[in-house]
Formats: C-alpha cells, sequence, structure tokens
C-alpha cells in the first residue's frame, strides 16, 4: 500500500505528487494517456502570481492583496472567497517552489486579461510540466503509472480511505489519501451539453483525457459542484486556422471588436471569457478584431496571445490600406466600419464610451487608442472552449466537500476538476496557477493526513 494516489498527470498531479512526496510520502501517480501533462501542456503557459522578484525587476507594484481584489472583481464575487485568499496567500511560496524545482519563467511584461498590472509569469507550460515531473521522480518517492486509468473510487465501512479502481480490473489504495487531478470535461460531449449548451458550437481544445472522469468519481461518492453554470470559452480564437490552438488578445492593446454587421457588441478590455460569452451571440459566433498599424506594432512575439507577427506570417489577418478595402474584404459594408472606427475614435478622444463603457485596454490597466495609421487589420475570432473552471466543491485544505460541508474521508482535488476559485470570469494565469498551488496544497495535505 502506497501513503498518497494521485489520479491524473498534468501540471496539478505531479504538483501534488512531488509535494507529497517531499512531504516524506510514498505516492503513485496514475496517468491514462502515454504520455503525461494533459491540458497543462496545451495552455498558453501564463501563471498568475504577484510580489515577485520578476515584476520587482520591471519596476511593477503587485501584492496578494491586489490579487485578490482582481480575482474577487473578475469572478464577480460569486467565487469562494476563502479559496481565493488561500491561492493568494500562498502563490509567492508556489512561485519560489517551482524554481527549486527547475522552472524557468520569462520576463512579465504584459497586463492580461482580468490583471490590473503585468503579472502574468510565462512559462513553456509542457517543460513546466516535465520539471515537476522529473523533481517528482528524483525523490524516488514517486511510482509514476501511464497508461493506467482510474475507474472509479470505491469506499468501504472498514477502510477510511476511497480505494482507486483501475481499468486493469485492480484495486489501488492508499494509506492518507487520494488526490483527484484528472482535468475537465472539454472533451466529453454529453457533459458538456449538459452544462454548458450555449458553448455547443464553439472550438475546443482541450487534452485528450479531459472527459469528466474525476467529476464522475467524485460525484459518485457524493461530492458537490461549483460554478457549473459559468463553463465558457475564451474569446480570439480563428474560427478556421487548425495550425493554432491560442487565441489572439489584440483587444487588450487596443484593437476593438466588431460583428459581421460592422459593429461593436461588448467592452473589449473586460474578461476573454466574458468576451467568449459576447461572441457566441453574435451572428455565425463570429467577430473582427479591428487594428492599426500602430496597435499592430504593440504585439509581442514572446507571448503567445499577443504574437501578431507570427499570425500575418500565417495568412490569418485581413490587412487592407484603407478601413474601406479592410471591410471589403471580410464583407462588411465599408461606410459602416469606417463610422463604427470613427465613433469609438471620438469615444477615445472625449475619454468616455457611452456605447460600452470602456475605459482601459485591460480591466483597469492602458489607456484606449485610436484606430487611424494604415495599414488596417482585421483578425476573424470567435470562442475557443480551453477548459471547463468548474467542479468538485473544495474548501482551503484541497479536501472535496459535499454538499453539507462535510469533507470526503482522505479525497482531495486540485486543478481543472475542481469548481469554485474562478466564480462567472477568469483571469489570465489563474488556471495554470489554481492547478500549481492547489496540487502543492493537496499533496501537502494527502501526505499530513492520519493513517
Amino acid at each position: 500500500m502506497t501513503d498518497v494516489i494521485v489520479i491524473g498527470g498534468g501540471a496539478a498531479g505531479w504538483a501534488a505528487a512531488l509535494a507529497a512526496a517531499q512531504e516524506g510520502a510514498t505516492v503513485v501517480l496514475v496517468e491514462k494517456l502515454a504520455e503525461s501533462g494533459g491540458s497543462s501542456a496545451l495552455s498558453g503557459g501564463c501563471l498568475a502570481f504577484a510580489g515577485t522578484d520578476l515584476q520587482a525587476a520591471a519596476d511593477i507594484e503587485d501584492s496578494p492583496d491586489a490579487l485578490f481584489a482582481d480575482l474577487r472583481e473578475v469572478g464577480q464575487d460569486v467565487n469562494d472567497a476563502a479559496l481565493v485568499r488561500t491561492y493568494c496567500d500562498e502563490q509567492l511560496e508556489a512561485y519560489s517552489w517551482l524554481g527549486q524545482a527547475g522552472v524557468r519563467f520569462s520576463p512579465v511584461i504584459e497586463t492580461a486579461s482580468g490583471q490590473s498590472v503585468p503579472r502574468a509569469h510565462t512559462v513553456d507550460p509542457a517543460d513546466m510540466v516535465r520539471a515537476l515531473k522529473a523533481a517528482a521522480l528524483a525523490t524516488g518517492r514517486v511510482d509514476y503509472r501511464p497508461n493506467t486509468a482510474a475507474l472509479a473510487l470505491e469506499e468501504s465501512a472498514d477502510r477510511p480511505i476511497p480505494a482507486v479502481r483501475l481499468a486493469d480490473g485492480s484495486i489501488a489504495e492508499a494509506g492518507r489519501g487520494v488526490v483527484i487531478a484528472s482535468g475537465g470535461f472539454a472533451k466529453n460531449p454529453e457533459m458538456l451539453m449538459q452544462y454548458a449548451p450555449g458553448y455547443a458550437e464553439a472550438v475546443f481544445v482541450a487534452g485528450a483525457g479531459s472527459q469528466g472522469d474525476g467529476l464522475r468519481m467524485g460525484l459518485a461518492l457524493g461530492a458537490d459542484l461549483r460554478d457549473m453554470d459559468y463553463v465558457k470559452g475564451t474569446f480570439g480564437k480563428h474560427p478556421t486556422d487548425e495550425t493554432n490552438d491560442h487565441s489572439l488578445q489584440a483587444v487588450y492593446k487596443g484593437a476593438i471588436a466588431v460583428n459581421q454587421d460592422g459593429q461593436r457588441f461588448v467592452d473589449e478590455s473586460i474578461s476573454y471569457k466574458l468576451l467568449g460569452d459576447a461572441v457566441m451571440a453574435q451572428p455565425w459566433h463570429t467577430a473582427y478584431q479591428i487594428m492599426d498599424q500602430g496597435i499592430f506594432d504593440t504585439g509581442d512575439d514572446r507571448v503567445r496571445i499577443l504574437d501578431f507577427g507570427r499570425r500575418l506570417e500565417e495568412g490569418l489577418f485581413y490587412v487592407g490600406d484603407s478601413l474601406e478595402e479592410l471591410a471589403r474584404q471580410i464583407e462588411i459594408e465599408p461606410a459602416v466600419l469606417v463610422a463604427t472606427v470613427q465613433r469609438y475614435n471620438g469615444y477615445v478622444d472625449a475619454g468616455h464610451d457611452p456605447e460600452f463603457g470602456r475605459t482601459c485596454l485591460v480591466h483597469r490597466h492602458g489607456r484606449l487608442r485610436r484606430i487611424e495609421t494604415a495599414p488596417f487589420y482585421a483578425y476573424p475570432s470567435t470562442a475557443v472552449v480551453f477548459g471547463t473552471y468548474c467542479g468538485l466543491r473544495i474548501d482551503s485544505h484541497a479536501r472535496v466537500l459535499r454538499a453539507d460541508g462535510s469533507a470526503i474521508s482522505g479525497l482531495f482535488a486540485a486543478g481543472e476538476v475542481t469548481g469554485g476559485f474562478h466564480g462567472a470570469a477568469y483571469m489570465t494565469g489563474s488556471a495554470l496557477g489554481k492547478a500549481v498551488v492547489f496540487g502543492r496544497i493537496a499533496g501537502r495535505e494527502a501526505a499530513a493526513a492520519a493513517a
């Protein structure tokens, strides 16, 4: 019998395994696919941290309290304040812990969705998972089992901790705790239709293992759910591009979003999850991000969501020497697009957007820019569901809870399989950050649980 069983080999799972091993526990990590990584390895690679040395090096003033305020505001105060507080209190230590595991971050340079200051700490996400895996295996306490699917959790009157039934028919038992870190359900059509019918026609990008296994296992033991009404897609995915899985966020550099009628339809500075809702309500679920050369030049090839140059080279932008020419290319009435841009420029000059209330580039940061310098660019954009951001209810110790608030004995969860942290919307870096912070907590708590 091992001390801790971890189900899933993404960022949350490997963080849990490493943390448990560092506490002296023996760990079995089961991953149903041949390779670990999951949706974490496919992500944009941003983690939301506040008060780091990288921010200080860039003269960025930030703090755990400012991070807390932003997360609560972006989540529209329906997220669990205790979980958010725990994340903010733990994230600086987790940042240093990742560094000790060999994870390297790029300089902090951009303000992203939901952030009042730049706090997106960027990594190669696949490399980060590999670093956590290597560090965990190097402890000599982790037994890694790929191609090993967990099918069910089984309770017994004579066993305080659920056993894990594996696909080969065997039963794995843990002496201290089980951590569910199996990801979301973005690859499960039935669950998506049940919980997110409004996104039936969105693009889905997630790890192949994102089938809702952990959600199903937790529910079978009576676990409560959180945030199931808040499955959302990210705005900015090119609707026909099959090369790039990531979205493009030109709106956060000053672009506007217009629908096929040539009209703006949203405050472009809000969370790209809420922008995802907005674009799904437009004709053909599609919009265009409209910008000029000045905005295009602010792109950054070090940040996937701002790599305008690469997308231009790939032929994904429409480009026109005038707004009229651009409008004809994207089949919008030229006079309408010109009027929309002129009206918006007037709002920028006046410092007030009476249509949608936009005041900043992103969240509460950055001055608006006029769209006036040729050539002009249009990037077709729909919503892409990278993750489901909802699931099992947990507490600040990563214990899985029932509806009455009681904890299921010996059961912990972390990462995308959990709900309650994000609430109604999403800050860039909070999903991968949540996976690491709560994965670490889950592993630590499971290792410390009484046998």
